[in-house]
């Protein structure tokens, strides 16, 4: 059996990868959260369900460690922070805007999520980023 992540472990990855790229953001575990881990634009805070984490990790079938996976989507959710760092997005569209438009918005910054985060990546780790950002498309498809 694989062994599971703790929350000790994937605070200490966050942790590493915060002071590595020298960034001035927050982290905490959730368990109330609905995804493996969010980004909180207003309070710089990477909030993480390490349930949900594990779960996910499960479903990316890919020759990588588990630790090193973690990375890989660590450093996807500091993309949006990054992205939030470099793009003054007009918020308002999420209140205002009809549905194509929000969609378009939501697909906008998850793609420079990814693109940003991929910046921050080792080169040791980008074919597995770049592997798992392929897999989390079909994994949101349902397939």
């Amino acid at each position: 059996m694989k062994k599971m992540l703790y929350i000790w472990d994937i605070e200490k990855a966050i942790k590493e990868i915060v002071e590595e790229h020298n960034l001035q953001i927050n982290y905490e575990f959730n368990n109330e959260l609905s995804s493996p881990m969010s980004f909180n634009i207003s309070t710089t805070t990477l909030k993480f369900n390490y349930l949900e984490v594990n779960g996910y990790l499960s479903k990316i079938r890919i020759k990588e460690s588990k630790e090193n996976l973690l990375k890989v989507i660590i450093y996807h959710e500091l993309g949006y922070y990054v992205d939030y760092k470099k793009t003054k997005y007009d918020l308002r569209t999420f209140i205002y805007g009809d549905e194509e438009e929000i969609e378009q918005l939501k697909a906008q910054i998850e793609t420079n999520a990814w693109e940003y985060g991929r910046t921050l990546v080792p080169k040791e780790l980008v074919d597995a980023y770049d592997k798992v950002r392929e897999l989390d498309k079909m994994l949101i498809k349902g397939l």
